[in-house]
């Protein structure tokens, strides 16, 4: 980690829960900050755009603006623009994203069937977009999503996360829900978000940083962590969010590094910088 010159932060689980700051995470960022380190916030997160998500962050003192972050549906609308141009999309999501997805396409999910076969036949969107879970994810929506999918739409995810913490503890997120249409279609969807390789590729270029002078922070050891580490950048798993010691025992590998929280980063990277 000598070289490291970039962090790469998730938000949620790691910056805050329930988009409230975990102690000693404002300060945190603050030094890193002042270090010179090149900052990006890099996140699944669907209920919000990245302009509210800055100003929340703002609000409870982070040293963060819009161009620090990084959200799956704004490299969702990057690849739909590369992939799929020009596509009628589908998206079921929980949150407003329409904001970050840009130029993309989006066909009204509550237009009626009446011109599709049991099949879902010509008229139904070329994409259907899965975003994150919450009240929309029903069994109406869903069977929707999945006729479009077995009439030959593209299933695109914004991520695959199995579930996140909030106060209330952990709640189920879409990629439960996008292992059942998966089965059921038998297809295999584009994912965009993290973990795919493309989603921290977009974070590199963000902060204007090859993989080896970056280091990823997160608390899905899977999908921040091991995804990160697998692109070239080294990994750092924090105790907090939806850390488990379970899920780490039976991860598909190690972390470069297990910290308690984002508090403990500054010191690691200044250990690393006097290495």
């Amino acid at each position: 980690m000598e070289s490291v010159r970039a962090v790469l932060i998730d938000i949620d689980g790691v910056l805050t829960v329930s988009w409230r700051p975990l102690p000693g995470a404002v300060e945190a960022l603050r030094e890193i900050r002042a270090a010179g380190f090149g900052v990006a916030l890099v996140t699944n997160t669907t209920s919000r755009t990245r302009a509210v998500i800055a100003g929340t962050l703002r609000e409870a003192g982070f040293p963060v603006d819009a161009r620090d972050i990084l959200t799956a549906p704004v490299v969702t609308a990057a690849h739909l623009a590369e992939h799929a141009p020009g596509a009628r999309c589908l998206l079921l999501n929980s949150g407003d994203i329409a904001e970050d997805l840009g130029d993309v396409t989006l066909v009204d999910p509550e237009a009626p069937e009446d011109a599709e076969d049991a099949e879902g036949a010509a008229g139904g969107p070329d994409v259907v977009i899965v975003g994150g879970a919450g009240p929309e994810f029903g069994y109406a929506a869903l069977n929707r999503a999945f006729r479009h999918v077995r009439r030959g739409a593209r299933l695109v995810a914004v991520h695959r996360n199995l579930y996140w913490r909030t106060d209330e503890g952990l709640q189920l997120d879409s990629g439960a829900f996008l292992l059942g249409l998966e089965k059921a279609a038998g297809v295999e969807a584009e994912v965009v978000g993290k973990p795919s390789r493309a989603f921290f590729e977009a974070a590199l270029a963000r902060v204007g940083a090859r993989p080896g002078e970056a280091v990823m922070i997160g608390d899905d050891v899977e999908s921040d962590v091991l995804a990160a580490q697998a692109a070239g950048i080294t990994g750092v798993l924090v105790r907090t969010g939806k850390y488990r010691p379970d899920t780490l025992r039976a991860a598909s590998g190690r972390p470069d590094h297990v910290i308690d929280s984002f508090a403990e980063l500054p010191a690691l990277l200044r250990g690393s910088v006097q290495q």
